[in-house]
């Protein structure tokens, strides 16, 4: 399966616009987070996303609530936070906000550590795993080098093995990549990449 996967659109009009033309080229679009700015213009965001040509699996990220995700997302959309859905065969398990909790103030939605471990206890299996924040240690440095991932969602990874984990959050990291044993770990950014994931055959 041709997965289109990308976080941080911020409202950036230029980036949906060529999301939604890339969206006919694929079977699966996952979105991991952080549509509008610090939970305003979500509506405008969905309205620039409205017209991708494939199912989409959406997580929150900080800048939206998981309840104002599911209100506002076009129709058929799967928005998930501590939980999974299969498309086509390929299971995904999405966690949304920013973890651990982040220095940016109460518009801010966030999880701490055990917040996290918590909802992430639920995936058994995954082909995907989908977080807005990034594994502790792998695309998760800020620009002064603070790392700033989470341990919650790197542990959660080591004891899945999903073929492919990927994240946002931390833009100075947009494009890096790494491992977690057999897990491919992508941190996106909002111009998008396009992944082959092979259904495992396994249930979520």
């Amino acid at each position: 399966m041709k997965v289109l996967a990308f976080s941080d659109l911020h409202l950036g009009a230029a980036h949906a616009a060529r999301l939604v033309e890339a969206s006919g080229e694929v079977d699966l679009v996952l979105a991991a987070g952080d549509f509008c700015n610090a939970r305003h213009g979500l509506n405008s965001a969905m309205e620039m996303l409205a017209d991708l040509k494939a199912p989409v699996v959406a997580v929150p990220g900080n800048c939206e609530s998981f309840e104002e995700l599911q209100s506002a997302a076009p129709e058929g959309w799967y928005v998930l936070h501590g939980s999974g859905v299969e498309i086509d065969g390929i299971s995904v398990f999405g966690l949304g906000y920013g973890v651990p909790v982040t220095p940016f103030g109460s518009w801010s939605c966030d999880l701490d550590e055990a917040q996290a471990a918590a909802l992430l206890d639920g995936c058994a299996q995954a082909d995907v795993v989908m977080t807005h924040s990034p594994p502790k240690g792998i695309a998760d440095r800020t620009s002064t080098g603070l790392s700033v991932g989470s341990t919650a969602i790197r542990d959660a990874i080591a004891r899945v093995q999903p073929q492919l984990a990927v994240c946002g959050h931390v833009h100075d990291c947009w494009g890096e990549e790494g491992r977690i044993g057999a897990s491919r770990v992508v941190n996106l950014g909002p111009a998008g990449r396009v992944f082959e994931v092979a259904p495992a055959g396994a249930a979520l």
